[in-house]
């Protein structure tokens, strides 16, 4: 019986050897994707990847081809897209959360076989106006360089990028008083909307994000065990975060007419880089780490008390961070 079974799987998974000259033998790419570019170093494409498009273009860089999956197939950890391509070297571009129907991100319309170029290939976050305070789909990038020979099915992966992050800046009074986030404006402005085909960040236009929740927490009670400790928060949604830009958190109090917080965004979430990572490369931490929550302190007269700051939970002491 196990010779029986092993005659059989040749005959099926070895069309290449065994079939070689029927019309029918499969060819092409039989494609997957990863996303382990994360902090936890774990394949999440199933679970965070709701639909995928791939873009072939041929040696030349001239367009052919786009594939799209958008249905429950990608929950499975066994999933493979199946390119049927003609022999020849191929690139690839995927891109994961495009096809979604609440999609944030649109790439360059290609139509036309070879009548489009690699080198035209964008994807552009949506905004209005150059201003944005909605909720981003996550949006992933990937690309891929391969080859498929006659009659054979090549056996690829593309491993991808999340562009997106989800940043909630938590606000709270040192003595416990009440705050609410009507008592702020909160904005961060960054040039980062816009990118090519190898994911790099071109110059668009500043973008300026406006949150796109807000609201007021409990964090505990008094020492009378009555009266309640607030703090206020705001969540904000930016494409990605690259060291060739210069992102800007600004906090200003509506009461005073003045800025509360006024700092270099980067310069601030790369204080969490812990010496764990300290072979990690300033990008790849960015590009790693897509969710960041920043706690300021601040005194009676609601202004921050920059000693210190508390970013995705760690006490990060100041002392000559550029302001």
């Amino acid at each position: 019986m196990g010779l029986v079974s092993l005659i059989l799987a040749m005959v099926f998974n070895s069309c290449n050897t065994i079939w070689s000259g029927e019309e029918d033998c499969p060819q092409g790419l039989n494609l997957r994707f990863v996303y382990d570019y994360n902090m936890e170093y774990a394949d999440a494409f199933n679970s965070q990847v709701h639909c995928v498009s791939v873009l072939v273009f041929d040696e030349n860089g001239n367009y052919v081809t786009t594939v799209e999956e958008t249905g429950e197939a990608l929950k499975d950890e066994d999933y493979r897209m199946e390119l049927e391509l003609e022999p020849g070297n191929y690139t690839l571009v995927a891109y994961g959360g495009y096809a979604c129907e609440d999609r944030s991100f649109n790439i360059t319309p290609f139509v036309t076989k070879s009548a489009s170029h690699i080198n035209e290939l964008y994807a552009e976050m949506e905004h209005n106006d150059f201003v944005s305070n909605d909720e981003k789909h996550d949006f992933f990038h990937g690309i891929l360089n391969f080859s498929v020979e006659d009659n054979k099915m090549a056996e690829e992966k593309v491993f991808l990028v999340k562009n997106t992050n989800n940043i909630r800046i938590v606000l709270q009074q040192i003595n416990g008083e009440t705050i609410t986030p009507e008592e702020f404006t909160f904005t961060i402005t960054d040039d980062n909307s816009y990118m090519n085909v190898e994911n790099a960040v071109i110059p668009k236009g500043l973008i300026t994000y406006q949150p796109w929740s807000s609201g007021q927490i409990s964090v505990g009670t008094a020492e009378d065990g009555e009266t309640p400790i607030t703090a206020a928060y705001a969540e904000f949604s930016t494409s990605r975060l690259t060291v060739g830009t210069a992102p800007k958190l600004v906090i200003r109090s509506v009461e005073k007419d003045e800025d509360i917080i006024n700092i270099p965004l980067n310069n601030y979430l790369l204080l969490l880089k812990s010496d764990r990572y300290s072979e990690m490369g300033t990008q790849e931490f960015l590009d790693r780490e897509s969710v960041w929550t920043m706690l300021f302190l601040l005194d009676s007269n609601n202004r921050w008390i920059n000693t210190h700051i508390i970013v995705n939970g760690w006490i990060v002491r100041l002392n000559h961070v550029e302001m």
